[in-house]
């Protein structure tokens, strides 16, 4: 703790990875007392893990992997690896041994490491992803369609499109105009629900900025060379990593031992709180105003600081007219994408590996234009732990909707009915084999590149003015981030408060600058304070 540091609140909006993060940080390097307004019952935001009926759910789905060394130390903090022989994850542990880690057999606060394998489903085959040109991928392409996709390779190669616009563009410059409609046009516009020439670049500059098929054979070329036994990966693109860290219990059980460790040092979070309106005098922020579930009462939280991960819409929303009312019109026409997973129990699937074994993929995307899910996950394979019964498998089918479409306001059996069916009709299970389901919507899962984000600066202009207000995270940037990013962007911040740097550039460049994503961070994002 710092001494000169007279004892102050802040006020922590969101308990998700970056408002949890914020909390944490708080508390640890400094005197100022956290006060986190969480709107739903559970930790972990969009990183939460649903338990019904003893199987657990990850929505979305998270590999814990990161290029931050102090990301990587917080979360071996709270979830001590497990022990494993021969395993490195590059950071000192003490006195610690690769084969002294809890085990998770005995204990329950454990991270354990598990092989990456994802695929991607089109006319009933599997195919790797990333595409990789393996014979077995050749074959189910066929010789026509391979050839095809070479020639269109190579034509991207030599005469790319210029300028590279949209997500369109950006994908057949690295992949080909035929791979792109193979296995890339479908499923993305599933996700986003319009065609891929209305979404702009920056989408893919961030999230898939170093995937290519060259990347993807260059990385398959040097599989000789690679340490299997070390954990941090930093020379692999994100998209091409091999093993990740997990919580025994998915995601949010990191989020409710963050929580416990506030709650331990005199941190107060606040659940069924929902953040209606934010007080102004000047260019500061000196009140917070929540709703309180169930009854509605309205609580008013005076606070010196605050740290928001709430969406950039609502927060404007919760100015009113104290915000520029330019700046609230562009607010307001800030795109999301929710989306719903469909949860399945059942017996087992119809859909095997080549050699008649049960499938190891943790996701499976879902390329086929014929149905709506976009996205496969069995939760058994990211841990078995998740499944209350290891006999069963334990599935969940993500949809991508809007809040208030047709398919999110379906009633839960017709959803249930809908997912059994649509993975009978695609082959990957009989339908008849499903023992139980149920479904968990998320609001504003994805933050759009699309409607008013061009306008974007200009939001940002007037939220730095706000001296006393830090942005974190996926929605509270209104950009796709990756949890580790979240985290980072709430570390910089409480970095900044403690160092008096009051320029708040250094955390909406995490995930934009190349050293962020690439070498883990800048001075800022790796060093404790």
């Amino acid at each position: 703790m710092l001494a000169g540091m007279s004892s102050r609140t802040a006020v922590v909006i969101g308990a998700g990875p970056a408002g949890l993060t914020a909390a944490v940080e708080l508390l640890r390097w400094t005197d100022i007392r956290p006060v986190v307004l969480e709107q739903g019952a559970q930790m972990g935001g969009l990183s939460q893990t649903v338990n019904h009926r003893g199987n657990r759910m990850d929505i979305g789905g998270h590999r814990f992997f990161t290029k931050s060394d102090r990301v990587l130390k917080w979360w071996l903090e709270q979830l001590p690896l497990r022990g494993a022989p021969g395993l490195s994850c590059g950071l000192e542990t003490g006195s610690m041994g690769p084969d002294d880690g809890p085990d998770p057999d005995r204990t329950d606060r454990v991270m354990l490491v598990r092989s990456r394998k994802s695929r991607i489903y089109w006319r009933r085959r599997l195919f790797d992803y990333p595409l990789s040109l393996s014979i077995d991928t050749m074959r189910k392409m066929g010789l026509g369609r391979l050839s095809l996709a070479a020639s269109s390779y190579m034509r991207s190669a030599l005469f790319p499109i210029r300028p590279e616009t949209n997500l369109e563009a950006f994908l057949i410059n690295r992949f080909g105009r035929e791979l792109y409609r193979t296995f890339f046009r479908d499923y993305t516009e599933k996700v986003w629900g319009v065609p891929c020439s209305e979404i702009p670049a920056e989408w893919g500059a961030q999230r898939i900025k170093g995937l290519s098929i060259s990347r993807a054979i260059l990385h398959a070329l040097s599989a000789w060379r690679r340490n299997e036994a070390d954990l941090e990966q930093k020379d692999t693109e994100t998209s091409l990593i091999e093993r990740f860290l997990y919580p025994k219990f998915g995601p949010g059980q990191m989020w409710e031992c963050a929580a416990e460790e506030v709650r331990r040092r005199g941190g107060q979070i606040l659940t069924d709180h929902e953040v209606v309106g934010l007080r102004l005098e000047g260019d500061r922020i000196v009140e917070v105003r929540a709703t309180r579930k169930p009854g509605g009462e309205l609580v008013g939280l005076p606070c010196d600081l605050v740290f928001s991960s709430m969406a950039v819409r609502d927060l404007f929303g919760a100015f009113g007219d104290a915000a520029p009312a330019c700046c609230r019109d562009t607010a307001a026409g800030l795109a999301y994408r929710d989306f719903l997973t469909v949860g399945l129990f059942m017996d087992d699937l119809r859909l095997r590996d080549q050699s008649g074994a049960g499938i190891q993929d943790n996701w499976i995307y879902i390329q086929d234009p014929d149905v709506l899910v976009g996205r496969l996950q069995i939760f058994n394979n990211w841990s078995p732990y998740l499944v209350a019964d290891p006999s069963k498998t334990w599935l969940g089918l993500e949809y991508f909707c809007n809040e208030g479409d047709g398919l999110w306001t379906r009633r839960d059996d017709e959803l249930i009915a809908l997912g059994a069916g649509e993975l009978d009709k695609i082959g990957v299970i009989d339908r008849r084999r499903v023992l139980d389901g149920c479904v968990v919507r998320m609001k504003k899962a994805y933050p759009a590149y699309f409607g008013t984000y061009a306008r974007f600066a200009e939001l940002r202009r007037y939220l730095d003015r706000l001296e006393n207000l830090y942005c974190l995270g996926r929605n509270g940037q209104h950009r796709y981030n990756n949890q580790d990013h979240s985290m980072l962007t709430a570390m910089i911040a409480v970095d900044n408060l403690v160092s008096g740097r009051e320029d708040k550039s250094n955390i909406w460049d995490v995930n934009i600058e190349e050293q962020y994503h690439e070498a883990g961070g800048s001075q800022a994002a790796t060093r404790a304070p």
